[in-house]
């Protein structure tokens, strides 16, 4: 039967490709090189289903004679696993010879093709792409899902290996709690996640119904029934054994940041490295990094990278894309050149910001500084607000990659000043609107010479009026790239856009914040027009609203006005979110996460300051870590910072609250007490302090016993002023230090090997 089904749709006068071989077994389709796939081949054949949704999905997998495909079809066919059925169609997708398929006609009910017990490696490597298979492994995560509008239940398994997803069809969430940390057996079709680049990220299994989800051993206990941890004990259940291999790749290096991290490429394909490598290394160098695979933003990335420079050099020419290019993702690590129109200049102590307008949608070009002790930054680029200039570097994504080419927010990382070309100065259209303005106040005094004083005032009034909201929104320019609170500025912005709506009531909603402007309570009264205020990447940030009298005609202009207050706050959110996380980072220490030491000496005056004021007390501890450079020498510098993570979260544990902590640098760390009322509470704090190192540090490598010395001093008694009670605080620490080594107790700082 199926001979003559097939030699029919071949010799039909009829047939759609009467000039093409039609293929007729999947043996055939699978032997093609991805080049003759994607000249859509015709096909003609049949197999067994291995998935189907049925609730309005168009993945369908077949299987025949061991070999398994992906089938893009129509919703609504009915088919089950086991359905034998005859596909007509051509191949075309971009990731594996897939099928698009025109038709598919059921044949006949059977029985489901029996599963392959699978291995990660197999799944991870491809050898089992599209093939029905069993899966063992524990369940880490369960939750409810929409997947196409449709409710599903999605899985995270260990196992031996890696870990995989699992996508189940169905909304049984009365199963969820049940399959949490329990060891299952999955049974259901093998589905690559790929990025933009179709790149292989991750494995999902695509599983027919919950029913097809085998509980093997249940898990230990419920999530609700287990004990409460503390948050600075909650690393205590890190568990991970990383059994990766290590790799080796070649590229042309394009970006380089000492001590972080490089990116290579090779014609099409690029690659982060994260590496500590902190010599020199030049752009243009050919490359050979080892280390080992991870996926950072649904992207594949190469982690703790070893560098071996080839005695060759290279240089890649960036090319050109526009931002529909960039944010398609399609670009990701890749070394580019774009251009837009220059918003906002934003220097950092770490990096300079450029955010860009490109043809109305928003991106930012970040130079990032290395970081140098002592060294002085060079100046910014010179780039006029409104001048049209050229970046060259990394194309970065901020929140992955869509396949589907869903835009996704993105940056261009550049490597030096010279990757900022001007190509055009601000707009000349500015000047000569300036100067019909000019001519039109010239008309306006001699109207006014001749009219009576009524007409005079009118026209004062309007001239007035302008002046006002161009003086307005410069000055809301200004403070959008100052340190003005958000809250302000978004109020300046809505009462600028009342004055030029005739006093309409204007008030912004800012997404998961505050309701700022003029409301009105009753809005069923009005007629509320609106515009909703978009971030670049196309996320809502809230919306701008004004109310208008039922019966008032719309002003000409009233959806120009809302939609320019809108493109004003979405730049004030975004800056202002730009700015708080470079405030934070100049402030904070970024491996332990508490303040550092200019934040701590920019508090420490200003309680002296309080206490010269108000007549109070406080206290300056110094903390300094025993034998801390034997953890480093020993474990290494990981080991030493995740040490250091440790002890400031415990430290952090044994304050008060208003009390405050700080990393000087190094193994030093400075508690600054300010609500004490004698010396007695200062020693009990300390005495905390000290008492925190009393339990061993665990770590997977290695189990660490600290110690740390530790003296303070108290204001006004030890000290006036911030050089002296520093010194004090030093001094006292360097007495209890010596006093400990005097008394020969053990020695602070070793540490054992666990098994």
């Amino acid at each position: 039967m199926k001979g003559l089904i097939l030699l029919l749709a071949v010799l039909h006068p009829l047939r759609m490709w009467p000039e093409e071989t039609t293929l007729t077994t999947l043996n055939a389709i699978h032997s093609l090189a991805d080049a003759e796939a994607k000249r859509g081949v015709p096909v003609l054949f049949e197999a067994t289903v291995t998935y189907y949704d049925n609730s309005g999905g168009t993945d369908l997998f077949v299987e025949d004679q061991g070999r398994a495909i992906y089938v893009y079809t129509k919703p609504g066919a009915g088919l089950v696993p086991g359905d034998r059925v005859l596909i007509k169609g051509r191949t075309g997708l971009d990731y594996r010879p897939d099928i698009v398929s025109s038709q598919v006609t059921l044949l006949h009910h059977g029985t489901p093709t029996k599963p392959i017990s699978a291995s990660f490696k197999q799944l991870i490597r491809g050898d089992l792409d599209c093939a029905r298979v069993l899966v063992r492994g524990k369940v880490r995560s369960a939750d409810l899902v929409t997947a196409q509008g449709e409710p599903s239940v999605y899985l995270t398994l260990q196992t031996d290996g890696g870990t995989i997803d699992a996508l189940v069809i169905g909304h049984d969430q009365t199963v969820l709690k049940q399959l949490l940390d329990a060891s299952v057996e999955v049974i259901g079709v093998v589905a690559a996640k790929v990025d933009s680049k179709q790149q292989l990220t991750g494995i999902v299994i695509e599983v027919q119904g919950i029913s097809d989800v085998k509980i093997l051993n249940p898990g230990h206990a419920a999530p609700l029934s287990l004990p409460i941890t503390p948050m600075d004990k909650i690393l205590q259940a890190y568990d991970v054994n990383d059994q990766s291999s290590r790799v080796r790749t070649r590229g042309i290096v394009t970006y380089y940041q000492p001590g972080t991290a490089l990116v290579l490429q090779n014609r099409s394909q690029s690659l982060w490295v994260s590496t500590r490598y902190n010599g020199p290394l030049q752009i243009g160098t050919v490359l050979d990094v080892s280390g080992f695979p991870d996926v950072l933003n649904e992207h594949v990335i190469l982690i703790r990278g070893e560098l071996d420079a080839v005695e060759t050099r290279a240089e890649i020419a960036p090319e050109y894309a526009e931002w529909t290019d960039l944010a398609a993702g399609k670009h990701a690590f890749d070394l580019v050149s774009t251009e837009g129109r220059v918003l906002a200049r934003v220097r950092g102590a770490t990096q300079d910001e450029y955010v860009l307008d490109s043809n109305g949608r928003l991106f930012s070009a970040i130079l990032r500084h290395p970081v140098f002790e002592g060294a002085s930054l060079p100046p910014m680029k010179s780039t006029p607000i409104g001048s049209r200039i050229r970046v060259t570097g990394i194309c970065t994504l901020q929140y992955g990659s869509d396949p589907l080419g869903v835009p996704v927010a993105f940056d261009i990382l550049m490597r030096s000043n010279n990757d900022i070309v001007l190509v055009a100065g601000p707009p000349i259209l500015a000047i000569r609107n300036l100067l019909l303005f000019i001519g039109f106040l010239l008309l306006v005094m001699i109207v006014i010479f001749i009219r009576d004083s009524m007409r005079e005032r009118k026209l004062r009034h309007l001239n007035s009026e302008m002046a006002y909201v161009e003086s307005r929104r410069s000055r809301i320019l200004e403070e959008i790239n100052g340190s003005r609170p958000l809250a302000d500025i978004i109020e300046q912005i809505t009462e600028m856009v009342s004055f030029k709506l005739r006093g309409a009531p204007s008030w912004c909603n800012v997404k998961e914040g505050a309701q700022l402007g003029n409301r009105p309570r009753d809005l069923s009264v009005f007629r509320i027009a609106s515009e909703e205020i978009k971030a670049q990447s196309g996320r809502p940030l809230g919306t701008f609203s004004a109310a208008f009298h039922p019966l008032a005609k719309p002003l000409p202009n009233e959806s120009e006005i809302l939609s320019n207050a809108a493109a004003l706050a979405r730049l004030a959110i975004e800056t202002r979110g730009v700015y708080s996380e470079l405030r934070h980072r100049s402030e904070f220490d970024l491996l332990t996460d508490v303040r550092n030491r200019f934040s701590l000496e920019r508090l420490l005056d200003a309680q002296i300051e309080a206490g010269r004021e108000n007549a109070g007390i406080f206290a300056f501890i110094y903390v300094d870590l025993d034998d801390f450079k034997q953890v480093n020498d020993v474990h290494g510098h990981q080991v030493g910072d995740r040490y250091l993570q440790a002890v400031a979260m415990r430290l952090k544990g044994q304050l008060r609250a208003g009390d405050l902590l700080a990393r000087l640098g190094g193994d030093e760390f400075a508690v600054l007490l300010s609500n004490i009322r004698n010396r007695g509470e200062v020693e009990e704090v300390a005495s905390r302090l000290r008492s925190s190192f009393d339990a061993p540090f665990p770590f997977d490598e290695c189990e660490l016993h600290g110690s740390a010395s530790i003296g303070f001093a108290l204001y006004p008694e030890d000290g006036t002023s911030k050089d002296v009670l520093v010194k004090k605080a030093d001094e006292a620490m360097y007495l209890a230090k010596q006093s400990r080594r005097l008394a020969g107790g053990p020695k602070p700082g070793t540490s054992k090997t666990t098994s």
